[in-house]
Order: C-alpha cells, then sequence, then structure tokens
C-alpha cells in the first residue's frame, strides 16, 4: 500500500479509503469486522463514514456505522493506525437544530460521533453538503474551535456547488482560524464533467485533497455487471442501471474490461488505478461487502498506467 499527503496538510493517508455506508445496511456487524481487518492488515489507514450512516434503511436510525467502527478500534486497539474521516450535515435529533452546519449543530453532533466512535478525535471532520441557512463563517469558526479543543484536526466538506465552493474556499482563507482541507466529490470515470470542470481548478488553487465517493459508480465499473444480463440481486442494482445503463456507460465498461484483460487486472482495479493516476487525487472511497472485494481494492495501490493507458481512458469516458 501507498500512502499520499491529503492535499497542503502533512497527514499521510492509505491511497484506497475505506467507505463504510454499507456497515449495517448492506452487511451485518460481524461481515463489517472482516472487511474492517481485511483493510487494515492490506495496509489501509484511511477510513470515511458519516453520523448518518445508514438512516435510510428499514429500523436503522444513523450512527451504525460509527458505533460498529468505533467497536472495532477499540477491540483491536489500532485507534493510533487509522486516519478516521466523518460527516456531519444530517439529521440525527429532533427539533430546529437536530441537523445543519450551524455552531450548535455541529459541537453536538461531534460530540455524539465521538461518542460512537469511542474516540477523543476525529482526524477529519467534514460538512456532508452544504447549508445554506448558515453563514459560511459561523460553521468554519465552529470547526475552529473543535480543533482548538483537540477534537477535530482537520476539517473538510462534500458535496458543495461550484459557486458556494469558491466562496467557502475564499472565506476560510480569509479567516485563517479554519479551512477546508478536503474535498470529497462524486467522481468516476463515467461521471467527470461536473467535478473536473467546476471544483477541480479551485482544490488545485488551494492544496484541497480530494477524495471521490462512488469511484466505482455504485459497482458499475466491476465485472459484477455485464451488458445483456440480468441484474445481480441487491438493493443498489436497480439505482445503479437507472444511472449508468447507457450507450456511453457500456462504451466505457467495454473498454476499460479490454485494458483490464489486457493487464491480467480486474475492471475495479483499473478504474481505481485511473484516479490513482492524477498527481492531485488523495484517495477514492471504494467500500466493499466482503473481505475479497477490500483486498482487489486495495490491490490497485500497486498499479501503475502507462501515458499511453492513462490516455487511452481519458479519451474514452470524455463527455460526449
Amino acid at each position: 500500500m501507498k500512502y499520499r499527503k491529503m492535499g497542503k496538510t502533512g497527514l499521510k493517508v492509505s491511497e484506497i479509503c475505506l467507505g463504510t455506508m454499507q456497515f449495517r445496511w448492506l452487511i451485518p456487524e460481524a461481515d463489517s469486522y472482516k472487511v474492517l481487518d481485511a483493510f487494515s492488515e492490506g495496509g489501509g489507514n484511511f477510513i470515511d463514514t458519516a453520523d448518518i450512516y445508514s438512516c435510510w434503511a428499514a429500523g436503522l436510525k444513523g450512527g451504525e456505522s460509527e458505533t460498529i467502527i468505533g467497536s472495532w478500534m477499540a477491540s483491536r486497539k489500532n485507534r493510533r493506525q487509522i486516519v478516521l474521516a466523518t460527516k456531519a450535515m444530517g439529521r440525527m435529533w429532533e427539533g430546529p437544530n437536530g441537523e445543519g452546519l450551524s455552531r450548535a449543530h455541529l459541537i453536538q453532533a461531534c460530540e455524539d460521533s465521538l461518542r460512537r466512535l469511542q474516540t477523543d478525535h476525529i482526524d477529519l471532520y467534514q460538512s456532508h453538503w452544504d447549508d445554506r441557512t448558515t453563514p459560511l463563517e459561523e460553521t468554519l469558526q465552529a470547526y475552529a474551535t473543535l480543533i482548538k479543543q483537540g477534537k477535530v484536526r482537520y476539517a473538510g466538506a462534500s458535496n458543495y456547488d461550484a459557486g458556494r465552493w469558491g466562496e467557502v474556499l475564499a472565506v476560510g482563507k480569509a479567516l485563517g482560524a479554519a479551512e477546508y482541507h478536503c474535498f470529497q466529490p462524486y467522481y468516476n470515470l463515467v461521471d467527470r464533467e461536473g467535478f473536473e470542470k467546476d471544483h477541480l481548478d479551485l482544490c488545485k488553487r488551494y492544496g484541497v485533497g480530494v477524495i471521490p465517493y462512488s469511484p466505482l459508480a455504485g459497482g458499475f465499473l466491476t465485472s459484477k455487471y455485464k451488458k445483456g444480463a440480468a441484474l445481480p440481486k441487491g438493493e443498489r442494482a436497480k439505482g445503479t442501471k437507472e444511472r449508468f445503463f447507457h450507450e456511453r456507460g457500456w462504451r466505457i465498461h467495454a473498454g476499460l474490461a479490454k485494458l483490464a484483460k489486457k493487464r491480467g487486472k480486474s475492471i475495479g482495479q483499473m478504474a481505481l488505478a485511473w484516479l490513482l493516476a492524477h498527481d492531485w487525487m488523495t484517495a477514492p472511497i471504494a467500500g466493499g461487502n466482503t473481505p475479497q472485494q477490500i483486498r482487489e481494492n486495495l490491490a490497485a495501490s500497486d498499479i501503475i498506467l502507462s501515458a499511453k493507458e492513462k490516455e487511452a481512458l481519458d479519451t474514452l469516458s470524455k463527455k460526449d
């Protein structure tokens, strides 16, 4: 496993970040432990979660993923070896301050996450999405307070639109109290345009690390899906079909499969390797339901695309 610095910070993280949305939603707690063990044993140290995971699932209310990670770290006694990232913004309790990026919500949400995670600090605390009802200055100053208290090491964000992303970066630099050092966009070979057009230049200009989610396009960029074949079982397959089963998507899938076969790698590994071929990339966030899937994802860190291979994938995935 190779490690990269997160943007302009000195924090070193594994090139593959483990996504944990699936815990208690798609896989039970015991299998979550197996996934976490495989990730750690393979050299992974960067784990991403959120307080709301997985409140949308029947019988769950949010906080389940954090609770599992906290129990796992306590049982393995490995907190110092983990770079722990979580997120806040979504509704976690009743009342007008039960959601958002206000100082009131962030301070309490952080305390709740620390309790579930069984730790005294969060390495990367992120705004899950924008809150236009709260001044940007208030949100950043709340992060500054948490950092000063030692409860948070770095602040980051996800899912800001282009205009607000530029604004919050400028505000953070001007305040000098707390800045977003990391951005978590939706980004993969099939869906490149939004991030590259609206956010990438700003991330480069401000030295912000990039940790994209859905790097395998919801599993579409793996051998799990085949054109003309029946949909695999699972809750997410229908959404993947609606989003990616189109002419351009299958063209990218076929080209990626051809390159993967030539290199003796999996389709997913080559999709991750393309992301890692960008010098501004920190670590794609890849989940997995089994240790085998985790080990396969981690192996992408060892794949170095040639300039010709990267150019071929760039051309293949360019928007029509």
